[in-house]
This record gives structure tokens, sequence and C-alpha cells, in this order.
């Protein structure tokens, strides 16, 4: 599984690269903390796969890099070669770039 630091993620936001950001969080999770990602909860992943682009990259997030993770495994079943899991999900983003982002 491809991977990528928030570093890279926040390095990719500033420069206005084309991507796809998906947030795999539940609505309420989403609503106290995003950052700006498409929101598909992991329960509706395959579901709702359709919304999620094959041809850039997607980076997928969560709270911790777990619910990410079995999100682009399901997803790789179905074809997805162009997906990054967001290391340390909003955590790490809270921890390394923006302390003022609320996390539970």
């Amino acid at each position: 599984m491809k991977e990528i630091t928030v570093q890279e993620l926040k390095d990719k936001k500033d420069s206005g690269e084309d991507f796809q950001l998906i947030d795999v969080r539940e609505d309420f999770e989403y609503e106290m903390s995003n950052l700006g990602g498409l929101s598909i909860p992991l329960g509706g992943i395959l579901i709702e796969a359709e919304k999620i682009s094959k041809d850039k990259p997607v980076v997928v997030m969560c709270r911790s890099g777990k619910r990410s993770a079995a999100a682009i495994m399901q997803l790789e079943q179905k074809g997805y070669t162009n997906l990054y899991n967001l290391q340390g999900g909003i955590l790490a983003w809270a921890d390394q770039i923006d302390p003022t982002i609320n996390v539970y």
C-alpha cells in the first residue's frame, strides 16, 4: 500500500496539485474537523466508489490511518491503483501541521 505523509499532503495542497482527498471517517467526525476532502464514511466506500477518481492521485484519510488503510484495501480489490494512505490521519495533521484543528 502506498502512503503519504502529512507534510507531503500539505505540499500537494499548497502547490495546487490536482489530486482528490477522501475522508472515510463518520459524518460527526468530519463535521468536527476536516481537511476539505470528500466525506465518504468507510461503511459506504464501495457503494460510493464511483465518486472516487481513477485518473488522478487519491489520498484517503481517517483519524489515525487504520480505517483509510481498510478503505484502500477494499478499493484496490475493485481495481484502483492510484490510492495513497495518509500516515497518521488527522491526528498526525494536528500534531505536525495545524495544532489548532479539533481532534478527539
